[in-house]
Order: structure tokens, then sequence, then C-alpha cells
């Protein structure tokens, strides 16, 4: 009876560890997560759009696109539930000089509380017409339009829509057309107060999926395959009513294995995973039409550790300070490539092999704004990478550092780690704090 009193003691010790490897935060419904991102919408179209537009000298900017051919732009100011455009849509915003910007939706319909409709097709049977006349009435100094040769996400605008555009235009205006491309690239990069608010949460949901991953709960040595954690990842997305934006990558890094040699063009095949492995995560997920993307390790216990390897724990040290450096050379103003250049500059100064691939994130995973090298392009990103920083923009703080493990004769092992951070003009701060020690497998 004691054996059997013992026995289920255990038991329910363990199922109480699991469980605190397993909690989520909280994820909202259905309902509720429309409802927040519509308020989160007005409060960016009254504060982030005005500051834009005079930041940038436009007093007019139109964003245009059709059903299933969607400007990236357009996507993230229509109403949750409108999921996409419909038929054409047309978005106005024009800048009197005075109060409020104007918003105008050259539509069928009102979108949301936020446009009115501008248009009756029953008076004005062409849709380009009525945009004319709207511009004729308001008279605006310079026109932009999303066209852009550096930035994808700035360049929705396609040929047809910008050519039927213009040729309803008056010639006067037709020459006041500009491109956009800092003022799209503005709108999508800038997070607000309010989006900072819950951007922590989005994160900690992201990070605590990831880490449950990388846990006894759904690794087993000698058994469970690379493979299998990243379809776990997908399914327990699912099962959280949460989705995705990139398919998820375990990788291995191990004492007796081939050394990776940095070349991140295509994925390893799938691998047992054993004790004495170092586990590499790629992984992230959008929610309230935020994405995060996070890199972490794991090391799987060998019989009898209770800890990593002292010198696999010095290596993630290593990787955070390669951190540090990046993130101290974050000024306002500066662009890309200068931060790129200034951080690989200071690493090779303190011995550190570091290669460094920083990106924005926020309504895209791979976002908008300045790109902080690539990892094949380590002297410079041309265009993407001349883009300034701003201050109130989220970064994914990606990279790796290439340090020899003398306690695996010397191997080189790559600690690849990325993090999601807010630039507040200031200084950078992790969303969630940033990885600092070896996730073990089992948890001890």
């Amino acid at each position: 009876m004691i054996r059997v009193f013992i026995v289920a003691c255990v038991l329910l010790l363990s199922a109480a560890f699991l469980f605190v490897i397993q909690e989520t935060p909280v994820v909202l419904s259905m309902k509720d997560r429309a409802e927040t991102i519509d308020q989160l919408l007005e409060d960016r179209l009254e504060t982030v759009v005005p500051d834009l537009m005079r930041r940038e000298g436009i007093d007019m900017w139109i964003v245009s696109a059709r059903e299933y051919n969607e400007d990236p732009v357009i996507r993230t100011m229509l109403p949750a539930t409108w999921i996409a455009a419909r038929r054409r849509t047309i978005l106005v915003f024009f800048d009197g000089g005075e109060g409020e910007i104007e918003r105008l939706a050259v539509a069928r319909y009102d979108i949301g509380s936020s446009f009115s409709r501008s248009w009756n097709p029953e008076e004005q049977p062409d849709q380009f017409a009525r945009l004319a006349e709207i511009v004729n009435e308001r008279d605006p100094k310079r026109i932009g339009l999303n066209i852009s040769s550096t930035f994808a996400l700035a360049d929705g605008l396609t040929a047809s829509e910008k050519d039927d555009m213009l040729a309803a235009f008056a010639p006067e205006y037709r020459s006041r057309v500009v491109s956009a491309e800092k003022l799209a690239v503005g709108w999508l990069e800038t997070r607000t107060e309010r989006e900072m608010e819950i951007y922590s949460n989005i994160v900690m949901i992201a990070r605590s999926i990831l880490s449950q991953g990388l846990s006894e709960s759904v690794i087993q040595p000698g058994v469970t395959t690379t493979d299998d954690v990243e379809w776990w990842y997908r399914e327990r997305i699912r099962d959280l009513n949460l989705i995705t934006w990139f398919h998820p990558s375990v990788d291995i890094q191990r004492a007796d294995a081939t050394e990776r040699d940095g070349d991140f063009s295509s994925r390893e095949e799938a691998g047992v995973i054993h004790e004495g492995d170092l586990l590499h995560v790629d992984f992230g997920i959008t929610y309230l039409r935020l994405n995060t993307d996070t890199q972490m390790h794991a090391y799987v216990l060998r019989h009898g550790e209770t800890e990593a390897p002292a010198d696999l724990v010095d290596a993630l040290a290593i990787g955070n300070r390669l951190q540090d450096i990046l993130t101290s050379q974050f000024q306002t103003g500066r662009s890309g490539n200068e931060i790129l250049l200034s951080a690989l500059d200071q690493a090779h100064s303190e011995g550190i092999v570091a290669t460094i691939y920083t990106h924005p994130i926020g309504f895209h995973g791979h976002a908008a704004g300045p790109t902080i090298g690539l990892w094949d392009q380590q002297g410079g990103v041309p265009g993407r990478g001349d883009y300034p920083l701003y201050p109130m923009t989220a970064h994914s703080i990606e990279l790796n550092a290439a340090v020899d493990i003398a306690s695996w004769g010397g191997k080189t092992v790559r600690i690849m780690l990325e993090e999601d951070a807010i630039f507040d003009g200031e200084q950078t701060t992790y969303i969630d704090p940033r990885q600092e020690e070896l996730l073990l497998i089992p948890r001890q």
C-alpha cells in the first residue's frame, strides 16, 4: 500500500511538473481578437498616419487594391472581419493642414468605422473617375502611391491599377504623384504604445510554446526526430487557434557530427535526437496581426548530467555578448548598414566570430524597415540596408556566434539566437526576456 501511495505521489508530481512546462498564456477568443484588432487599428489611424504624412510631406495618400491581389499595406488597414479587400477597395487619406486627417473609402461600402463610403456607383459608375473627383476637390500638392523598387511591402500598387488611376487624373495631378515608399514603410514599421502593451504577451505565448517543444514532454532521446518536434509545433499552434508565418525548424549540433557551415539556404534532413545534443529551434506565430520570430537552444542531458557542459554555457554567453554589441549600435537615423558594420567591427575586436542578419518585425515576419545584414551579405545590403532606424520600431535581433567547444574536441558550434526587441529611440529592450541559459532536457 505504501509503495502504491509513493508511486501515485510521483505520478502526480510528474503531472504537475509537465503542466508547468505546458502552461501557455491566455489566448483570446476570435471575437475578442477582432475587437482588439479594430481598437488597435483605430488608434493607429488616428496617431500614426498624421505624423508620418507630415514627416514625409505627403498631403494625400491613396492605397488601392483588388480582391485577392491586396496591397500589403491595405491588409493592415482593413477591419478584422474584412480579412481582404472587396472587389476594388480604394482608401484615401487627405491632410488639409488643419485638424484630423480625412479618411475616405472609394468603395461600395463603409470600411468599418474608420473609412466613410465616398462613392455612389449609381451617380458615377466609374470608380477611378470618382477618385479623380475627390482629388480635384481637395487639390493635394503631393499624392503618394505605394510604388517602390526597394521594399516589396511598399510596392503594392499593381501596374494596371496605377495605369488606370493615372489615366483618370487631370494632367496637373499626374505630375504631383510621388512614391509613398517611406510613408508605407513607416506605417508598417511603427509600433504604438498600445501595440507594445500587448506585444509582450504575444512574444510570451510564442516563447512558451517554443519552450514546451524543447522539453521531455515532447522529446524522448533516441526516439524523437527533429521532424517530430517541428510537426508538434504545427499541431500545438493549431490547438491554440493560432497560425504561424513559416514552418518551424529544429536542428542538431553534436560532438561527432559535421559542422554547420553557415549556409542557411536549405534545411538539414531530419535526425533522431540523442543525449548530448545541442538543439536549435527557429519558431514564430502570428497573433493580433503581429508576428514573432525566435530562435533558442536546448541541451539534452546525458545520463548522470544535471547541467550542460561549461563550454556550451560559455558559448551562449558569447552569443548574448554579440547581441549586446549589436543593440548598442542602435541609434535613431543610422542606417542598417552602418549599424551592421559597426557591430561587426566591435565583435571582431573582441575576438567573436560573428554573423549578423537582423530584420524588422511587426505586421510581417520579415517586415519593412532597415535590414541589418543578411547571412550571405555581411558587407551591407544595398537599398534596404540604407534605410534609417526610427523610434518605436520592432526588430528581430538575429545573429550567430561561432565558438570552438573544447569538450567536443574543438568542434565549432554556432550559437544561433533570435529575439524580438523594441527600439524606443533611446534604448533597445527585448519584448520578452532573452534566452541567457540553455534549456535542459529533461528540466532540472
